[in-house]
């Protein structure tokens, strides 16, 4: 996925199904410059984590 899909997902009042490392996961915030996201498990809103846009993928 690239920086300005995610962007658009995380804006967006839709739920995507955002996929990362083979788990569901709810996009925080998008840092478009640097090509990071910040994502947590769809049902564990406490485990956030930074990964690259690029690692996400959308079903």
């Amino acid at each position: 996925m690239d920086a300005k899909r995610a962007q658009e997902i995380q804006s967006s009042q839709a739920m995507a199904n955002v996929i990362c490392d083979g788990q569901s996961v709810y996009i925080e915030h998008v840092d478009q410059e640097n090509g990071l996201a910040t994502v947590h498990p769809v049902d564990d809103p406490n485990q956030k984590k930074s990964v690259s846009v690029e690692s996400l993928s959308e079903q």
